[in-house]
């Protein structure tokens, strides 16, 4: 029997809910069954009675909320079919962060894809997005405005090591926030052939110990200790966005401020920000990417998300595709989300 996607997934006010599997996906609220797709704040909140999510995002949330995160777990194994009420769930990589994923939806013959965050750009600390066929695609619009066409992240780097060259008494502190960000920027470093120590501000210690367990190679991270920040001159130091400007930062030798995001391709947010070097690395998918991956799931209709949705869905009218944003809250961009949880750790 067709079904209605409305009977497969609805908004409600903890977000997107499925009556038919009685489970929400990514909820802003504590609620008896979620569905997670990764492990950042805005997505993956702690207090729920059951969390079904990938294993790397099960141990991301014990890492930052407590072992006791939720009632009980459950680890969704990507490809996997698992049987939930009257629909069918798939995991597939959404290429945003380490165990980040996409939920696929199905019930009768029809599949509603919700993404999650996605990035279509490589990154060598998690797995990439795959495109998943599907009726409905909930896509992210955090950078959903033409203007936003990501540079190479592997360019950006190089950049930064420039710096580094040039001014070699100076220390680069460079802030990334802290869950996935900061790993892909040590990983992108490795890649290029920078092999000294990367200091770590405290608040990225305990996730970048996780990606290590998990078996990505970031080399040799220490953590800052207050002793250690005059000595520092001409090496790289990773921290939270706030902390570029905070007084932990005024310690080392002559620093060069630099900010790695995909809204350093705004100026005036890096001049506001005092950020010197502007390092536009993102983990979401820019422009391009958003309208590529739309056509490749060949969806004949979008929802979407945080963002800038309005010029998504009118692109998608545009190519004849039926489009809708659904204006949900709780959700922030690409770290805004972040901050409160680095200044707990």
């Amino acid at each position: 029997m067709a079904r209605k996607d409305a009977d497969i997934l609805c908004l409600t006010r903890e977000g997107l809910y499925c009556p038919l599997g009685d489970f929400h996906v990514d909820p802003v609220r504590p609620v008896p069954r979620a569905l997670i797709t990764h492990g950042h704040a805005d997505h993956a909140r702690a207090g729920h009675g059951r969390v079904l999510a990938t294993l790397e995002t099960l141990r991301i949330m014990a890492v930052r909320y407590g072992e006791d995160f939720c009632g009980a777990r459950q680890e969704a194994r990507l490809g996997e079919a698992i049987r939930l009420g009257e629909v069918t769930v798939r995991f597939a990589p959404a290429g945003h962060v380490l165990g980040s994923a996409q939920i696929a939806i199905e019930a009768g013959s029809r599949r509603i894809v919700v993404s999650g965050d996605y990035k279509r750009a490589p990154d060598p600390t998690c797995r990439p997005f795959e495109v998943v066929p599907c009726d409905v695609f909930i896509t992210e619009a955090t950078f959903g405005l033409p203007v936003f066409r990501h540079p190479d992240a592997r360019d950006e780097v190089r950049r930064l090591l420039d710096s580094v060259r040039l001014f070699p008494e100076r220390t680069h502190i460079v802030g990334a926030y802290s869950l996935g960000k900061a790993q892909r920027v040590m990983a992108l470093l490795r890649e290029a052939g920078y092999d000294a120590p990367i200091h770590l501000h405290g608040a990225l210690d305990k996730l970048t110990a996780l990606y290590k367990r998990e078996g990505v190679p970031l080399g040799e991270t220490p953590k800052v200790a207050a002793a250690d920040r005059p000595k520092l001159g001409g090496a790289i130091v990773l921290c939270p966005p706030s902390a570029i400007q905070d007084l932990w930062s005024r310690k080392f030798p002559d620093p060069v401020t630099a900010f790695a995001s995909g809204w350093m391709r705004v100026r005036a947010r890096a001049r506001q920000k005092g950020v010197e070097l502007p390092l536009v690395i993102s983990d979401h998918s820019d422009w391009d990417d958003l309208c590529r991956t739309i056509r490749e799931t060949g969806a004949g209709e979008v929802w979407v998300t945080h963002g800038q949705e309005d010029a998504l869905v009118h692109w998608c009218a545009t190519q004849g595709i039926a489009a809708r944003p659904l204006h949900m809250l709780g959700y922030g961009d690409e770290g805004e989300a972040e901050p409160a949880v680095e200044s707990a750790a």
